[in-house]
């Protein structure tokens, strides 16, 4: 049997049971991905050797398996396949050694015309993407890199060669003590999805560190805390050159507010609709990832279908991350993960123009304050002098304006801050809980 055919079979059997011998002991699992490496990973892992479980996916290096044997549904394999099993399906190292990169390149470029129905509302592929009425949009595509070929090095030469990209992640517990599974990283005119998991900490010293350390290189990022202390202490990264869309938000809340600060910060669905004005229909992505992962763990654990909370489950309510670690990603989620790390790329832009605007409208009066009026006052004014201009005065007064405004328009709480409005999205979450 010839290695494609080998690992095309293996494909075809994602998600079933395997018992996989190594030079140094016997695990059985629930097969999640196979890689060019020849690195297999398992879910719901058991040690066959002293009967204890695995937590989480675990990963089994190429040099370290004998053979690979399939357990589940032996027989309607068997016709599929037309052998006949004498036991277990035995799968020898060496079948894993030679893949068909042909195949893997056509599915790691992912467009419209080829996702289901229920993602084609949210692919990138071949969609036009339109911004506060523009006329024209751009199109963009995703790529999702699971291996260091040709892609790879293509995709680090265009990111390198950027000076601005949005970068966003999903892992489990995203810190130094959780698990980083995808980094995405999207610049104006392509969006990659590296899988971490599968390439591992290597991901980084081919190319990503560098990128991410470039202080000419600015990153665009949602609250950049987690991922930041989770770059560094596991991977020695230090995150550089980032504008944080979430402290903006929060600046030009208190820019118009006068001073005041929110008692609050803004997750990322509520800051896409207030700045880019998008309706709820443009961020319901976001609302489909929020299903999918309950979904999920509906799947894994019945119980929670009348939401209640399991003493198994390791993170909050029925909330199941690990939907992260599922190889192949399905192709809905993969879209998702496209889509939010793009939009982080305009919501900059509105966020500096918001910013800037008081430095734009002071600039302005600078430009009318002596060639609209008369000539006279000129001769009385020295070139040289450092008194502060009354055009410049008045930023003063329209602080105070605003705090006064401020103050009518929201509450304040125990702690000085401004009660902000939850939005229709954190409304729709809040009421989930």
């Amino acid at each position: 049997m010839d290695p494609s055919c080998d690992y095309h079979f293996l494909h075809r059997v994602l998600g079933k049971t395997v018992r996989i011998i190594l030079k140094c002991g016997t695990f059985q699992g629930i097969l999640q991905h196979v890689d060019s490496s020849q690195c297999i990973f398992l879910n719901r892992v058991k040690n066959l050797e002293n009967g204890r479980n695995v937590p989480g996916i675990k990963r089994f290096f190429g040099h370290e398996i004998i053979n690979v044997e399939l357990l589940d549904d032996l027989e309607q394999l068997a016709a599929e396949r037309n052998f006949t099993p004498t036991g277990p399906r035995e799968i020898p190292l060496t079948k894993l050694s030679e893949i068909d990169q042909g195949s893997l390149r056509d599915q790691s470029t992912h467009r419209a015309n080829v996702v289901s129905p229920v993602s084609q509302q949210l692919c990138l592929g071949n969609v036009k993407f339109k911004f506060l009425g523009e006329d024209s949009g751009e199109d963009i595509e995703y790529i999702v890199i699971n291996q260091f070929q040709k892609t790879f090095g293509s995709a680090m030469m265009h990111i390198k060669n950027q000076s601005v990209c949005s970068i966003a992640a999903e892992g489990v517990n995203l810190c130094r003590h959780g698990k980083l599974s995808w980094l995405q990283i999207a610049t104006k005119h392509q969006v990659f999805l590296f899988d971490v998991f599968v390439l591992g900490a290597q991901v980084f010293k081919n190319g990503l560190k560098m990128i991410l350390e470039d202080p000419n290189i600015l990153k665009v990022i949602h609250d950049c805390r987690w991922l930041s202390d989770c770059l560094s202490h596991q991977y020695g990264i230090m995150l550089s050159n980032v504008f944080d869309t979430q402290v903006a938000d929060v600046l030009q809340f208190s820019v118009e507010t006068g001073g005041y600060l929110p008692h609050r910060i803004s997750p990322v669905q509520e800051c896409l609709m207030r700045y880019l004005r998008l309706p709820d229909k443009c961020v319901s992505f976001l609302e489909y990832k929020q299903q999918a992962i309950e979904t999920r763990a509906v799947k894994l654990h019945p119980q929670f279908r009348k939401r209640g909370k399991s003493p198994d489950m390791s993170c909050n309510d029925h909330e199941d991350p690990e939907i992260w670690f599922v190889r192949p990603l399905p192709p809905v989620l993969l879209n998702i993960l496209a889509l939010e790390t793009m939009y982080l790329l305009p919501l900059r832009l509105l966020l500096l123009d918001k910013i800037m605007s008081d430095l734009t409208t002071l600039a302005d009066s600078y430009l009318n304050a002596f060639r609209q009026g008369s000539a006279d006052p000129l001769g009385s004014i020295k070139i040289s002098s450092m008194e502060l201009p009354e055009e410049l005065r008045q930023l003063a007064d329209l602080y105070n304006l605003r705090r006064k405004t401020a103050v009518q328009k929201f509450q304040l709480n125990e702690e000085g801050f401004l009660i902000r409005g939850m939005g229709a999205i954190s409304e729709k979450a809040e009421n989930r809980l």
